[in-house]
């Protein structure tokens, strides 16, 4: 009998195979490749939310354990993919100046907040009144992560690219089976694809799409992470990730004319250099009205459990959540309330 069954292999599902794995667990994995949103991300980790100079829920503790986690992949998996490079949030006036540095003086902010605003200055960026700098924050390189683990995991003869057939699943007491193999337990972490489960269609997961462009230019030399209406990822070879839009009625991942105007008007009221657009990428971000994951188990069917919502942060998020959900099933560990499913209490459960 293996010990979990996983279906996606996005963030989330990467995040719970490697944490099963670490404690010995046996694993198997399918994926549809049907939900690209994990790939096409930013993947920034910043522990501060810039609208508002405010805290990220449970930053600290989601920074120190990403260290640690994606240090461990890169050792794995013999690749680079945490990127430290700190992030400058253009400020506009001197109110915003002003409270930057109410910001930096609050006690929960100061580890991620410098004291001083930096007047570097960037050809193709004008910026009279500086950046606000964050402090350990930066990116990881989600598609070569999903490429080397996903390589990592066919390589070891644990994941299947394959629909996940809900009818082909048996409940039983103890444990589930699928196709005539049994196992512990399994975890749902389809991203905007559970709409499609039966067991866990009623969670009031949304869908928000993004888009991105790769754009390359030459002048601008930027060493940051540049954050204003879009942000602005250097990622070698003259390229740059610049993104993101928001947008809640349309549920595809098709690229579209009016995200990418978006985009580019907001690109060239930041930037007076020349660029070229390489690519434009588009994903259905899997979030949640309340701005907190959704994990938890079937309160029917103990053997099923969930982990989903990640939103926009989710290489943040999935290292964290990935463990509280294994130690949750392993050693009973009660959920915070914030995040388990049980905080929908008018959903009507099969």
């Amino acid at each position: 009998m293996t010990d979990y069954l996983l279906v996606g292999a996005g963030l989330a599902g990467i995040a719970f195979a490697e944490i099963a794995l670490q404690n010995n667990k046996s694993i198997h994995v399918f994926d549809d490749k049907s939900q690209n949103s994990s790939t096409i991300a930013g993947g920034l980790y910043n522990p501060v939310i810039l609208k508002r100079f405010s805290e990220v829920w449970r930053s600290q503790e989601q920074v120190d354990l990403g260290n640690q986690f994606y240090a461990q992949l890169e050792e794995k998996l013999h690749v680079k993919l945490d990127n430290k490079i700190p992030i400058y949030r253009k400020l506009y006036s001197v109110e915003e100046q002003n409270n930057w540095f109410i910001a930096s003086d609050k006690p929960n902010l100061a580890p991620f907040i410098s004291p001083k605003i930096s007047y570097n200055q960037y050809k193709g960026i004008n910026s009279p009144f500086g950046f606000g700098e964050v402090l350990q924050s930066g990116y990881v390189d989600t598609a070569a992560l999903l490429k080397n683990y996903h390589n990592y995991l066919v390589e070891a003869n644990l994941l299947q690219f394959d629909s996940f057939d809900y009818e082909n699943l048996i409940i039983e007491d103890d444990f589930v089976e699928y196709k005539n193999h049994q196992y512990k337990n399994i975890i749902f972490a389809e991203g905007f694809g559970i709409h499609s489960n039966p067991y866990f269609s009623n969670l009031p997961l949304d869908g928000t799409k993004g888009e991105l462009l790769i754009i390359k230019t030459k002048e601008l030399k930027l060493d940051v992470i540049l954050k204003s209406s879009v942000f602005i990822i250097p990622i070698g070879n003259d390229l740059f990730k610049v993104g993101a839009t928001y947008n809640w009625e349309d549920k595809t991942a098709t690229p579209t004319e009016e995200g990418k105007n978006e985009l580019l008007s907001d690109l060239k009221s930041l930037l007076t250099t020349e660029f070229e657009v390489i690519d434009h990428l588009a994903g259905v971000r899997p979030t949640v009205k309340d701005r907190r994951p959704m994990l938890g188990t079937h309160p029917n069917y103990p053997n099923l459990h969930v982990l989903n919502g990640l939103g926009t942060r989710g290489v943040m998020l999935a290292p964290d959540m990935a463990k509280m959900l294994f130690e949750h099933i392993e050693f009973q560990q009660p959920l915070e309330k914030e995040i388990d499913i049980k905080r929908f209490k008018k959903i009507s459960w099969d």
